[in-house]
């Protein structure tokens, strides 16, 4: 068996992050699509409709707002790839779901963060992570924003830094950060 290889697929809103993450995925036989989003209102609900779609029947979905570690492991024996689309929306639902400033409820997303990067170290399968990189020079105006805008850089460095091959998308083009480019040469 092959190394197992973490993909990170990172750049703005728009970018072409999921279709480069599909095209990547389809090179492996068994795929899983791991989705996180979740309907929060009719246009989110079309917006994942048309992701739907667009990945077509040659992926399994699995969707999975919250405990992602837990969904990676359960489906990496039936996968040759999974890929999470997106780490972004992933932590949005942990601060939506868990968004009371209790300690208690800091240390379950904390908890899930620290157990994503623990199978992310295990390497169950080979992975491509779709992420947003975030707060390019704009500074958030309330206390929740900046700190979800800290937690999703810092998530997105310990990513990067556990990744074999890191893409930044750009406008369509991938630029690739860290490992081979041959992927993106084709």
């Amino acid at each position: 068996m092959s190394e197992r290889i973490i993909t990170l697929i990172t750049g703005g809103s728009r970018s072409g992050k999921s279709a480069l993450a599909r095209e990547k995925a389809l090179s492996y036989p068994r795929r899983i699509y791991l989705a996180t989003a979740e309907v929060t209102d009719p246009e989110m609900a079309r917006r994942i409709a048309r992701h739907q779609k667009e990945r077509g029947p040659e992926f399994r979905t699995v969707e999975e707002p919250l405990h992602l570690a837990r969904s990676i492991r359960r489906n990496a024996p039936e996968a040759d790839v999974i890929l999470v689309d997106c780490l972004t929306f992933w932590l949005n639902n942990l601060f939506h779901h868990f968004r009371d400033e209790a300690v208690s409820e800091r240390r379950r997303i904390e908890s899930e963060i620290s157990d994503f990067l623990k199978v992310l170290d295990e390497k169950p399968t080979h992975l491509v992570l779709v992420t947003n990189e975030i707060n390019m020079g704009v500074i958030p105006g309330d206390p929740i924003s900046r700190r979800f805008v800290d937690e999703q850089g810092w998530l997105n460095q310990e990513v990067a830094r556990r990744a074999d091959e890191v893409i930044f998308m750009v406008a369509g083009l991938p630029q690739a950060l860290k490992g081979s480019e041959s992927f993106l040469r084709k």
